[in-house]
């Protein structure tokens, strides 16, 4: 949790000089937007013969963004970005605290997220200052005041009884920002005996928990006073924490991991350790192409990330650390950042090499049948060049020396919503000397791509479908899985629910199966029929004509060129928002298609942004 007095400069993405394997000897580009250059070209290479590990989703933490009640956002949230850390203690709740009498509140927030976060696949790190009430505001007094310990002392007795009543295991990162007067307004000796005392107790009442520090506004150094002194401080004292934790803000992690092990080998402080740089973006860095360049680097300096929350008052207990908004009638939708570690989440097999540029990196894998590349930025415009290598050595993703690259656009839409990602390009591409290459046209430095390989025969996609009218989703009703399930519009929040996989019906153009990503059944024209008003539901797939539906070009002035009606094939009649309605949970059902113009009904008007 950040104040928005804190200096945010802007980063500087001055990448570790890396061996380039191979040369680009592909003769075929797939270009997907064009952009006029306004800095440097530059170009990144992906390289498949190299591997370098498996996913760990090390970047997928973030601190707060919980409700107070941990009863929100949904799950889902969580779950599609395989969620791992999340950094909390109760800040800003009224009270201030321990100092200020109301413990209680901030400890029951507290373990209510701690249980949930453990429910949800991730672990729980615990911030005691928060609970304490150094969390920002002015307090009456900090630990060790006048010499005195014994109020911290009972602190901490009560903060270790509440923990082990719990039954939970968390890491403990035992004070934040110490180096700043927001957060620690005393002198550094202070800390530095607030430090071993908390340390040495936390070892004998919880000799297998995890003690994470100094978790410094500061990055490595060899010549910041902080960093060095702290250092110095717990080598001398054994007190080195489990897990060295640092804040990136701005900052890479390549340099800091680099300069924090050029600090520890002095000292004789062992490492590899695990590092944590458990804030990482600064405000201006929150969107698709900034999260998506801390993902690549993380994985690159192999440090695990907790996304900084910039937020306050009831929005730092919310929103997922601002990934995700709220609309009008207060449901959680994502935001386009979001969407960049959905994306990451679905990377799987194996950790491919990648040379990055002096803007851009990229996190790339491998697994059977597709390959895969989160393309991070830029603070820049202009043009990328993606050099795809030695694609041979990818498994079933190649077929008669041709391979589809299917590029999608990741929105960031001014910080607003985003339905889902933009199809900008899928097509089947010659290779030569088993290399393609993807030219990227960069118009929004905010914005930020992926590049999905897949096998040439593989002509489907996966989207997302917008009715125009009311700018809702299609949506399995209630996550159901049974045969019959009517389906409805709702808002679009990225979930599993309202993912449609396209499958192509062989021999007949635009014609496709739609499958609902989360239930695995098809969408449906009940019974068959071709009756006005038959309800659209979800079934078991066959291969029948009233479970495939030909996607027909809308085109007006004016209009998106993703805009589709999706007609029967059975019948030739629309799937259509029941009345026209733009209410939440309005039915589906087949109509009349209506003439595509301008002015025409908008409920047959579905926005397919994966095509």
């Amino acid at each position: 949790m950040k104040t928005p007095s804190r200096s945010r400069s802007g980063r500087a993405h001055a990448l570790v000089a890396r061996l380039v394997v191979g040369l680009l000897a592909a003769t075929t580009a797939v270009t997907v937007a064009a952009s006029p250059a306004q800095a440097a070209d530059e170009s990144i290479s992906v390289n498949f013969s190299t591997t370098t590990g498996t996913p760990t989703y090390r970047a997928a933490g973030w601190i707060y963004g919980m409700t107070e009640n941990a009863s929100g956002p949904p799950d889902h949230f969580y779950r599609d970005v395989n969620f791992r850390y999340m950094r909390a203690g109760g800040a800003q709740l009224p009270g201030s605290g321990w100092v200020g009498g109301n413990y209680d509140r901030r400890w029951n927030a507290t373990v209510a997220q701690a249980r949930r976060t453990v429910a949800l696949g991730g672990q729980f790190i615990l911030l005691p200052h928060d609970l304490w009430g150094a969390d920002g505001a002015g307090i009456s007094r900090f630990p060790g005041d006048n010499g005195n310990w014994t109020d911290y002392d009972n602190f901490l007795t009560r903060v270790i009884n509440d923990v082990r009543a719990s039954g939970l295991s968390v890491q403990w990162d035992i004070w934040n920002e110490p180096n700043i007067t927001i957060f620690w307004n005393r002198p550094i000796s202070q800390y530095l005996e607030l430090w071993r005392r908390t340390y040495q107790r936390l070892r004998t009442e919880f000799p297998n928990q995890l003690i994470v520090g100094p978790s410094c506004a500061c990055v490595p150094s060899t010549n910041h006073a902080f960093w060095n002194q702290y250092l110095d401080f717990v080598r001398s004292t054994n007190t080195v924490p489990d897990i060295i934790s640092w804040h990136s803000l701005p900052g890479d992690p390549v340099a800091n991991v680099a300069a924090a092990n050029a600090t520890l080998d002095p000292r004789g402080i062992p490492h590899p350790r695990p590092y944590q740089i458990n804030e990482y973006g600064a405000s201006n860095e929150q969107n698709p192409a900034d999260g998506a360049w801390y993902i690549a680097r993380l994985e690159r300096a192999g440090a695990d990330g907790l996304r900084a929350n910039w937020a306050s008052a009831g929005n730092l207990h919310n929103d997922l650390g601002n990934l995700l908004t709220r609309n009008s009638a207060g449901q959680h939708q994502p935001k386009g950042e979001w969407w960049a570690y959905r994306y990451y989440a679905s990377q799987t097999g194996q950790n491919v090499s990648v040379t990055g540029s002096q803007s851009y990196d990229a996190y790339a894998t491998k697994a059977s049948g597709v390959a895969k590349v989160l393309v991070g930025g830029g603070r820049t415009t202009g043009n990328l060049s993606v050099n795809l290598q030695r694609l041979d050595t990818t498994s079933g993703v190649v077929q008669n020396n041709q391979v589809r690259v299917l590029t999608q656009r990741i929105p960031y839409n001014n910080g607003g919503a985003v339905q889902g990602p933009v199809t900008v390009s899928n097509s089947v591409v010659n290779l030569s000397n088993n290399n393609a290459a993807v030219n990227l046209g960069y118009g929004n430095q905010n914005d930020t791509y992926t590049v999905t390989l897949l096998p040439p025969s593989d002509g489907g996609f996966q989207s997302v479908a917008v009715a125009q009218h009311s700018q809702q989703c299609l949506d399995n009703t209630g996550l159901s899985t049974a045969d019959g399930n009517v389906q409805q519009q709702f808002y679009c929040e990225g979930g599993a629910q309202q993912l449609w996989n396209f499958q192509p019906v062989a021999g007949v153009a635009n014609t496709y199966t739609v499958v609902n990503q989360q239930s695995g059944k098809c969408l449906d024209v009940s019974g068959g029929s071709t009756a006005n008003s038959a309800a659209v539901d979800q079934r078991t797939c066959q291969d029948v004509p009233y479970q495939q539906f030909t996607l027909r070009k809308v085109t007006y002035s004016g209009n998106d060129s993703h805009d589709y009606q999706l007609v029967a094939r059975h019948s030739g009649k629309c799937v259509d928002v029941n009345g026209v309605s733009t209410a939440a949970r309005a039915t589906v059902l087949q109509w009349p298609c209506n003439p595509v113009g301008q002015g025409s009904p908008l409920n047959q008007t579905w926005r397919i942004w994966g095509r």
